[in-house]
């Protein structure tokens, strides 16, 4: 059964690829494409799509995967299993745009059977903005909960305290941005129908070129100064942290053997760090760090607790 379900999702996340390239590339009406299908020794595959030098986004990619192999000793401590071989397929982006006013998104979603016949769905979606927009951070919160709405098995609430304690940097006691809903393990523990984990993800994943492009559209022509362009820098440096430090997707991809170009393909083509940076006070750079720094519970955008 568990070789059914990662096929099915196989399937169903390469056609979330081909579709939202589609979608971006009409979106932005500029991007370059480069396509690199690639082959793993371990076993599987993917078909990476970098998106580049568009008039919104400076450098990201659209990566599809399917991977198989032994499960060694990093990644049996990482997935807490005693299992010999697993499969994996996902579908993951991230964007990185050329204005600072215009935020960094991520998505994945991903099904991971194991031959001891577990079998699990996880993924989600979350924004990092340069500058906090309140009423942008409102707003894709509203897009993901209408998501979940549609879904028995998705809970927004629990799937954004999630993603809150997830996208958290301890060693810099900040948030990465502003949340969004992050999820795992859905289906390992049972109780859950495995096609209507599926149907979330499918559903997620279709609908991320247009909360970007809602999101994006209003600030790709923002003004845009020398020191906003440093602060920007800053935050990738920060979000160049995160996905080296404390990712579990891009530890996975490590550890696992995956092809390193691809997995790394979440990095800016530009980040920079300045020793010990302190924003002036009052600021909007100040403004965005104290929200960032509200603690692992984030910030309650649809004033639902």
């Amino acid at each position: 059964m568990t070789d059914y379900i990662i096929e099915e999702a196989k399937g169903a996340f390469r056609r979330i690829q081909k579709e939202q390239v589609s979608a971006l590339i009409a979106f932005d009406g500029q991007l370059s494409q480069i396509r690199d299908t690639w082959d793993r020794a371990g076993g599987g595959g993917g078909d990476t799509r970098i998106l580049q030098d568009g008039r919104v986004i400076e450098k990201g990619g659209l990566n599809f995967s399917a991977v198989e192999g032994a499960v060694g000793p990093e990644l049996r401590e990482q997935m807490q299993t005693q299992a010999g071989r697993f499969s994996a397929t996902g579908v993951s982006s991230v964007l990185h745009p050329h204005n600072p006013h215009v935020p960094i998104i991520h998505m994945n979603v991903r099904c991971f059977s194991l031959d001891d016949g577990t079998w699990w769905f996880g993924g989600g979606i979350d924004l990092t903005p340069h500058y906090v927009v309140p009423e942008e951070a409102k707003a894709f919160h509203a897009d993901l909960k209408a998501v979940c709405d549609r879904h028995a098995v998705a809970d927004y609430p629990a799937f954004k305290a999630w993603a809150d304690r997830y996208f958290y940097s301890p060693h810099r006691a900040e948030s990465r941005g502003v949340g969004g809903i992050f999820f795992d393990h859905l289906g390992r523990g049972g109780g859950v129908d495995w096609q209507a984990a599926l149907d979330f993800c499918v559903d997620l994943a279709g609908q991320y070129a247009s909360i970007y492009a809602r999101r994006a559209s209003a600030f790709v022509d923002h003004p845009v100064s020398d020191a906003e362009l440093n602060w920007q820098g800053l935050r990738r440096g920060r979000y160049v942290e995160f996905n080296l430090v404390h990712d579990r997707g891009t530890r996975f991809g490590l550890v696992s053997g995956g092809r390193t170009e691809s997995i790394l393909m979440s990095l800016p083509a530009r980040a920079q760090w300045s020793y010990n940076h302190t924003p002036t006070e009052g600021s909007r750079e100040a403004e965005t760090l104290d929200c960032l720094k509200r603690g692992e519970a984030g910030t309650d955008w649809l004033g639902l607790d």
